[in-house]
């Protein structure tokens, strides 16, 4: 079912930190294979806490959700280019977290989404009591995190929690279309546009007023937005670089 591995998470991070670096890459899709997308963090891989509870310094739980499931999730928000989230099947804990921070969400029919920490006794991590009040409200938000039903895909969709459901058959056609398509795109702008829209809930209006302002202006020195002025005069379709 794809539980994470500690590996496996920091090799993720450091992709999509590549993947902000790289020209090359205009879109990014995070997607997996077999019948579930992502069942959570792999507890047996997780690095040593500060050994049994007892042996514990207080902190050392909290460094390793920073350092760990936080880091990871904020790898995917703070990416530079739009990131998509193919879900495949289950996306249960810090899975769920996972699709929730990707820009675009497309799901499968058969995705579930289950927000699975409370059947564990465990406290929502990974960015989870962040994200979900802004998708869906802070009321939906806790009947989803008291109870850690399993939401299905239709259900997700009617929430706002995911773009669109299609068939299992077509997501892998469909994600590959809409990244195609975002690349295609003036990288740049969408990155900006992307943390603004980001920022945008912590803001106030003045903060926000600024902020787009600003990223206006570093973007109108970009070669894709001459281009996208030009092609306007010209009346042709913009060929934007990404750059």
């Amino acid at each position: 079912m794809n539980a994470i591995t500690w590996e496996q998470r920091e090799l993720i991070t450091d992709l999509l930190a590549d993947a902000s670096a790289d020209p090359e890459v205009r879109a990014v899709v995070i997607t997996a294979v077999g019948r579930g997308f992502c069942a959570g963090a792999d507890l047996r891989g997780a690095p040593p806490s500060g050994g049994p509870a007892g042996d514990r310094v207080v902190g050392d739980v909290a460094r390793l959700i920073r350092g760990g499931a936080q880091r990871f999730v904020a790898a995917v928000l703070d990416c530079e280019k739009p990131v998509i989230a193919a879900v495949n099947g289950t996306a249960a804990g810090l899975g769920a977290h996972l699709a929730l921070a990707c820009d675009l969400v497309l799901a499968s029919e058969d995705a579930r989404f289950i927000e699975v920490f409370v059947r564990r006794g465990l406290v929502p991590d990974g960015g989870g009591a962040y994200l979900l009040p802004r998708l869906v409200g802070p009321q939906r938000a806790k009947e989803l995190m008291f109870f850690g039903d399993a939401l299905s895909a239709a259900d997700a969709e009617r929430i706002g929690l995911v773009n669109r459901v299609v068939a299992a058959e077509e997501l892998a056609r469909t994600a590959r279309e809409w990244a195609e398509r975002l690349a295609r795109g003036p990288t740049r702008a969408i990155a900006l546009t992307k943390q603004l829209v980001n920022a945008s809930l912590e803001s106030d209006r003045t903060t926000a007023f600024a902020a787009e302002a600003t990223a206006q202006e570093l973007n109108m020195g970009t070669r894709d937005a001459q281009e996208g002025v030009a092609s306007f005069v010209a009346r042709r379709t913009p060929e934007y670089r990404g750059r």
